[in-house]
């Protein structure tokens, strides 16, 4: 993923209004995110944990979406597998709700995905972050087949919301 400002960033959300991306909360340590490693940017508001946020560019395309944590799902303890990048997690994965962008969205209706709890499928794909034993299935495919298909969940996700 290439490096995004913080002006990008805001300007690409779908699914709330401008005032909203203009005052939601972007990470601080935007140069220091590890982009080569990213197929998306994935974060959790420090001040308020049940939303979330992620912007990819999928086909040249730059999107945001604002997510919520559903109700009880912040810490829970049962095993559970990201749809997005398929690791397991003891307590890792919640279900993140995002409103349908355009009038979809404003009449209330919204799409959810059990997506990791810290929004770093990336990272856990690549093996650049450990969701402790047995969190990675084995696989025969290659590491850019298991990042492909994270992409394909990942905008089969957005496409979803933005329809």
């Amino acid at each position: 993923m290439k490096p995004l400002t913080e002006q990008e960033i805001r300007a690409a959300f779908v699914n709330c209004t401008k005032g909203e991306a203009k005052r939601l909360s972007v990470p601080r340590d935007l140069a220091e995110s590890p982009w080569d490693d990213l197929d998306y940017l994935g974060w959790r508001d420090p001040q308020a944990p049940d939303r979330a946020y992620l912007v990819a560019e999928l086909d040249g395309d730059l999107k945001a979406l604002a997510l919520r944590a559903s109700p009880g799902a912040v810490g829970q303890s049962r095993r559970s597998m990201c749809t997005m990048c398929l690791t397991t997690h003891s307590g890792g994965v919640s279900l993140l709700v995002a409103p349908k962008a355009g009038r979809a969205g404003q009449q209330g209706n919204s799409v959810g995905a059990y997506i990791c709890s810290d929004l770093a499928c990336s990272l856990y794909v690549r093996g650049r972050r450990d969701a402790g034993i047995g969190a990675r299935l084995h696989e025969t495919i290659t590491l850019e087949e298991k990042i492909a298909r994270t992409v394909a969940n990942l905008a089969a996700f957005i496409a979803k919301v933005t329809a």
